[in-house]
């Protein structure tokens, strides 16, 4: 089975991507070679499937998408790096919790390469450093592949997570990998977090 071939789309904006997304995976066929997407968004909010409006606190003047991955709502934008994870989750034999578990691993061991401890949360899928989220993660399965997937904070403004409860947690706090010291661009941070999820997903890889 071949690893997945890594797509970089740079910076784009968030509706198109999950459009295609969508489109990818509806016409996904037991040939198709499974992909990771690293990707920038502008600012936007997202709220998955069964996520309450009333988490959304005030009104930034940031767009609001409803989407269908799990969880409630999470910000996207400039200095966070996205991987989209496009797999076919029955060739690889894979559960959906042990899909999230190699994800959370993932940003777990890059982290631990600068010296950083992170944990995961029971109930609470995503990457926390000492109680605050720096990671978030939400997925979609649909005919046996997953689409959607993991946001890592790098860089960025963090003042538009202050107007929602992040992922339906009131008042949790939210860190960065730049507030930990971490000397890595986003876009850096992207080609490192691509190799861990590799290696998670195939552990003969490098």
């Amino acid at each position: 089975m071949n690893p997945p071939r890594i797509r970089r789309l740079g910076r784009a904006d968030y509706l198109p991507t999950l459009a295609a997304m969508q489109a990818f995976t509806a016409q996904r066929t037991p040939e198709t070679e499974d992909e990771l997407w690293i990707v920038e968004h502008p600012p936007v909010y997202t709220l998955g499937q069964a996520g309450k409006p009333e988490h959304v606190l005030r009104d930034l003047g940031i767009p609001l998408v409803k989407i269908d991955r799990g969880g409630q709502v999470t910000y996207h934008g400039p200095g966070q790096v996205v991987i989209y994870l496009l797999l076919d989750l029955a060739r690889r034999k894979l559960k959906i919790r042990e899909l999230v578990s190699a994800i959370e691993q993932a940003v777990i061991n890059l982290l631990a390469e600068y010296g950083i401890s992170a944990e995961r949360r029971e109930g609470a899928p995503g990457v926390y450093v000492g109680g605050a989220k720096i990671a978030a993660l939400g997925l979609r399965i649909r005919n046996g592949a997953s689409y959607h997937g993991v946001s890592l904070n790098i860089d960025m403004d963090l003042a538009p997570f202050s107007a929602i409860n992040p992922c339906g947690y009131p008042g949790l706090p939210v860190i960065q990998t730049r507030d930990l010291g971490i000397p890595l661009t986003t876009d850096e941070a992207g080609e490192r977090l691509a190799q861990h999820l590799l290696r998670q997903l195939d552990p003969t890889h490098g």
